[in-house]
């Protein structure tokens, strides 16, 4: 499968081109595991920007998922909404991640 085009940053230059399975092959690409957990979060943050048009900030998308900013930060080992964000197909976070 070849990717859809990224940017510099690894974000995807078409946000109608995000499947699961180019999520899959982005996070394997990038040497990162997606785990159920981490899909989860994933697919939540697909559904917060459905719902508002907007990333959400870490703060707000921890407390979207009922889960402490800590935790996020430990299973993603860096900001987590990059991650969460890019591998979602969602546009770059903007301000604090």
């Amino acid at each position: 499968m070849s990717l859809p085009n990224r940017d510099g940053d690894g974000y995807l230059t078409d946000m109608s081109a995000w499947t699961p399975e180019v999520a899959k092959e982005m996070a394997a690409a990038d040497g990162i595991e997606l785990d159920d957990a981490k899909w989860s979060q994933i697919l939540k943050a697909r559904e917060y920007f459905d719902e508002s048009g907007t990333v959400p900030p870490i703060r707000k998308f921890a407390k979207y998922i009922e889960m402490d900013q800590k935790e996020l930060f430990a299973m993603w080992m860096t900001g987590p909404m990059k991650p969460i964000t890019k591998y979602g197909g969602l546009p770059k976070p903007t301000g604090c991640v």
